[in-house]
Order: structure tokens, then C-alpha cells, then sequence
């Protein structure tokens, strides 16, 4: 009876783990909004780090967060880094590239609680008077990471946050 249960928990193990396997080896979580103002209006916000306090929904998380600003005070080669609590943990981010008005691509290495190095991208686009504000987040799927989002979707929790943050830019810009 033991071996029969037990054949039967390695076989699920197994099968879970050849599932998380199959899974895609990069991901991208996107979201965007429409502001009601020019781009030129909403580029200081995302081009810098000192802004992001705020908007950004991850500053909230951890009033205690240590921040050090390095490089560039904006644009490419600003430079942010914070070690948080669990819920934000220990990081850094980079702007590589940048755009006037329109795009801004950003490296974001994780230290804690997990390693990972993934990047983040705005894009701004003019639509009539308004813009449209695109944010997203990719690069690859470890194992590890494939095997969590069996059992969490990241494009949920992180998709949220983006939602929130834009929701916050949104109405930042538009006064």
C-alpha cells in the first residue's frame, strides 16, 4: 500500500515537472493605458528614477526601502538600486536606452529574494490628444520560474502592479 501511494506521488512530481518543462522559455507581461496628455508631458516621469516615488506602486510596498540613485539623473545610464523588505527585496535597475517622448528601455536585475535579470520597457505613442502609455516587462523563463507559474501567474501579480502604476502616471500627467 506505502509503495503504491508513494509510486503515485513520484509519478505527479514527475509529470508536473516534465509539464513545467514544456513550458516557454521567455515571458512578457504588458500593459498599457491611454493618458490625456501630450508625450513630451509624461516622458520626465519614466525617463528618471527620482519620479518613480511618485507613481510607482512598488515604492509603497516598503516605506523603509533603501534607494541610492547613481549615473545620469535621467535618461540613459540613470542608475537606481534598493534592498526592501521580503516583499520588495534587493535590486537594480538601468536605463539602457531612451528616447525623448517616446521610449525608454530599462535593465532590472534582481538580487534577493530571487536572482533574476530581466528588462522593462515605455513606450509612448500619440493618439489625437491623448497617449498612449505601453509598460512591459520580458526575458527568459528558467526552469525554476516555469515551474512557480504552474502554481502563480506572474502576469497576473505583476500585470496588476503595472496597472496600478500606470493608473497612478495617468493621473499624475493629466493634472
Amino acid at each position: 500500500m506505502f509503495r503504491k501511494i508513494f509510486t503515485i506521488i513520484a509519478i505527479l512530481i514527475a509529470g508536473i515537472l516534465i509539464y513545467a518543462a514544456t513550458r516557454p522559455d521567455t515571458f512578457r507581461i504588458e500593459r498599457s493605458t491611454s493618458i490625456k496628455s501630450s508625450p513630451e508631458k509624461i516622458f520626465p516621469h519614466i525617463n528618471g528614477f527620482h519620479p518613480w516615488e511618485a507613481w510607482s506602486p512598488w515604492e509603497k510596498i516598503d516605506p523603509a526601502v533603501k534607494r541610492s540613485y547613481g549615473g545620469a539623473d535621467s535618461g540613459k545610464g540613470a542608475v537606481y538600486a534598493w534592498q526592501g523588505n521580503k516583499d520588495i527585496g534587493q535590486g537594480r535597475m538601468e536605463i539602457v536606452e531612451s528616447t525623448p517622448s517616446s521610449n525608454v528601455v530599462i535593465k532590472i536585475d534582481f538580487i534577493q529574494p530571487f536572482e533574476a535579470h530581466n528588462t522593462i520597457e515605455f513606450k509612448l505613442e500619440r493618439q489625437g490628444d491623448a497617449t498612449k502609455v505601453t509598460q512591459a516587462m520580458y526575458g527568459p523563463s528558467p526552469f525554476l520560474s516555469k515551474l512557480m507559474g504552474l502554481f502563480c501567474s506572474m502576469d497576473k501579480m505583476v500585470g496588476q502592479k503595472f496597472e496600478e502604476g500606470l493608473a497612478s502616471l495617468k493621473a499624475i500627467a493629466e493634472k
